[in-house]
């Protein structure tokens, strides 16, 4: 089986194209691109497929560079496939923006493949990644310290931007690579960067691989083996992990919460990469998120744990534990409710309240009582005053400093903030919490959790006001 059977074999299995698909190939006249672009030009017509040849000069290797150009525009021609080029001065842009030279060059390199494959409608971009390449990376993040999905190296096909980045020649190996140039008789130029050592890649390839082929000869051979089986391990996680996610995590405009016991359930595989999960739905740099803090916050939720604890989760995100759940918050706009005070008169003819922030809602209803009939609730979330003991207009607000509550059934007045603790209400959502007072400032009933003392129904009591708190 030569290299192209190899390459069609691949592309069945994997299921990189289908007939009538368009594919931009990112050529850059090396050997392997130049293999990759005969191989899919000469097997267009029997797969149904178009062929667009794309290649970048990145303006590094000037007279290199501009030969290379040559090259790949004549085989192109030769192939009978439209060639698109772009001319880049990387060293400029480098300079103005302070980028690391390869990854400036691959945004550069990858942003004119998008737009590529936008022009001409394709669905695809083919890159000559091969087996040495594989290797290569498996090793460098084993090297930086990887978990499963970095050892499950380069994928063989992955959406980017809406486009299928595919990888046709990843089980091949370079030097059947280079056997299939020459037996077709492809043209190819050698990049003199590829010998300059101060590329980690390079080292890897020129030093680290040979060293140690010398433990086993099959080394490259075993890295991409690795990779395969580390990858569709992989695969299977996220696969569980997303199951998960839908059935435990709850999700809101602010962020996500998960209860303690139910990661706590979890294996401790499973543990990380939910927590991964969740930081990567919320922001765009969760990779940069490190491990040891991953781990800081999936101990959070251990019984033996503070009930209230918080940190920064990196990636402006905020992780808290409240009690039994534990929360990734994202930062508050500026407007946030949380740095805000509320405070909203009722008056005495007035049947409804809805506030504007943390969706909470009051229905109001006056009622005549008989002589010896109180009025009787069905919740906490339900109170019942005697009017005239009331001084209107009444008031909802949130806390403020030293507010307290003259507890029923208790002698003397207890601190709002006490309250708040004992019935193990979260931090972030004390500030917000609302009180029902009188004009008087008198704090008549905390929704939920305590009403005071103060004008409670009594056998004498002619009319009273019902009052019912709702939050959605």
């Amino acid at each position: 089986m030569d290299e192209k059977d190899k390459m069609m074999k691949t592309a069945r299995q994997e299921g990189l194209w289908n007939a009538g698909d368009r594919i931009v190939v990112a050529v850059s006249g090396g050997p392997d691109s130049m293999a990759l672009l005969h191989m899919l030009a000469t097997a267009a017509e029997q797969e149904g497929i178009t062929v667009i040849a794309a290649h970048v000069n990145h303006g590094f290797r000037i007279r290199e560079s501009a030969h290379e150009l040559k090259v790949v525009e004549a085989y192109a021609r030769q192939l009978c496939v439209p060639c698109e080029t772009i001319e880049l001065d990387l060293p400029s842009y480098i300079e103005e923006t302070g980028k690391n030279s390869q990854v400036a060059a691959r945004e550069k390199r990858y942003a004119f493949l998008h737009e590529i494959a936008s022009r001409y409608g394709a669905s695809r971009i083919a890159l000559a990644h091969h087996g040495d390449d594989q290797a290569e990376t498996v090793l460098m993040r084993l090297l930086r310290g990887s978990g499963l999905a970095g050892l499950g190296g380069i994928h063989t096909k992955r959406i980017e931007k809406n486009v299928e980045l595919i990888r046709p020649m990843l089980r091949m190996n370079k030097s059947g690579i280079i056997r299939y140039c020459e037996e077709h008789l492809i043209p190819y130029c050698e990049d003199s960067s590829n010998s300059e050592r101060h590329y980690f890649r390079n080292t890897i390839r020129l030093d680290v691989l040979p060293f140690l082929s010398q433990y086993n000869p099959q080394l490259s051979h075993s890295l991409q083996k690795l990779a395969e089986v580390a990858s569709a391990e992989d695969s299977f996680m996220e696969q569980q992990t997303a199951s998960l996610f839908a059935q435990i995590v709850t999700v809101s405009l602010d962020g996500c919460a998960l209860r303690c016991s139910d990661l706590r359930g979890l294996h401790v595989a499973l543990q990380r990469r939910l927590i991964k999960l969740i930081l990567s739905y919320l922001c765009t740099e969760s990779e940069k998120i490190s491990f040891d803090q991953i781990e800081t916050m999936r101990q959070a939720a251990r019984n033996d744990m503070p009930g209230t604890w918080g940190m920064d989760a990196g990636a402006q995100v905020r992780c808290v534990r409240e009690y039994e759940w534990i929360r990734w918050i994202k930062p508050p706009s500026s407007d946030s409710a949380e740095e805000i005070d509320y405070f909203y008169e009722i008056g005495k003819e007035q049947r409804f309240l809805e506030l504007e922030r943390g969706n909470w809602s009051f229905e109001l209803a006056m009622i005549e009582t008989p002589p010896g009939k109180q009025g009787i609730i069905s919740s906490r979330y339900e109170a019942v005053f005697d009017v005239k003991e009331l001084t209107w207009p009444l008031v909802v607000r949130n806390r403020r400093p030293g507010d307290r509550i003259q507890v029923l059934g208790l002698n003397g007045s207890k601190k709002v903030q006490d309250i708040f603790v004992d019935e193990k209400l979260a931090p972030r959502a004390r500030g917000q919490y609302p009180l029902l007072c009188d004009a008087t400032g008198r704090l008549l009933w905390i929704p939920g959790i305590r009403r005071s003392a103060i004008a409670l129904a009594a056998d004498g009591s002619q009319r009273l006001l019902r009052i019912r708190a709702r939050n959605e």
